[in-house]
């Protein structure tokens, strides 16, 4: 989906920070290019306290756009620092547009719910929140309800066949 040719390569990396790290589209578009550092070997984009590695081929919309970061709209301002560009000069794209276009594909809330679900089941709760830049709180209403479905499950095992 991601990488099958149906988005750009700003699109698609939009679409891993949301499926893969559960950010809100609203914190996507506001990142820029010193968020980024890219090596020969190691992409990193920081989203909360710490820098996140992009392994290929996760990394390969991100060195898309380093070496082609220009956007037609915007050429007037060649040097903005957003990663997002947006129509007006100087301006990151608004999250409602880049709702529009991921929604093409998937639904940005929905994937994001489902990626912070999952990642609470990979890591303490205090290390998520601080790596993805989300309050404690928030994650830890993700664990509580990712754990829900296997809670019940294990419920209904218990309780006697009639």
């Amino acid at each position: 989906m991601v990488h099958g040719g149906e988005l750009s390569a700003r699109d698609q990396l939009a679409a891993i920070l949301v499926i893969v790290f559960g950010q809100q589209v609203a914190d996507v578009v506001r990142l820029t290019w010193t968020d980024v550092t890219l090596t020969g070997e190691l992409a990193t984009i920081t989203l909360g306290a710490t820098a996140i590695a992009l392994p290929p081929p996760l990394d390969d919309p991100l060195r898309q756009l380093a070496g082609a970061p220009t956007h037609s709209r915007t050429s007037a301002h060649p040097n903005s620092p957003w990663i997002f560009r947006g129509n007006q000069p100087g301006q990151h794209i608004t999250a409602a547009r880049l709702r529009q276009r991921l929604a093409r594909v998937f639904s940005a809330r929905a994937a994001r719910l489902g990626a912070l679900h999952e990642l609470t089941k990979l890591a303490p709760i205090p290390i998520i929140a601080e790596v993805l830049g989300y309050a404690p709180a928030t994650i830890e209403r993700h664990a509580i309800g990712s754990a829900s479905t296997y809670s019940q499950y294990v419920a209904a095992l218990r309780q006697p066949v009639s």
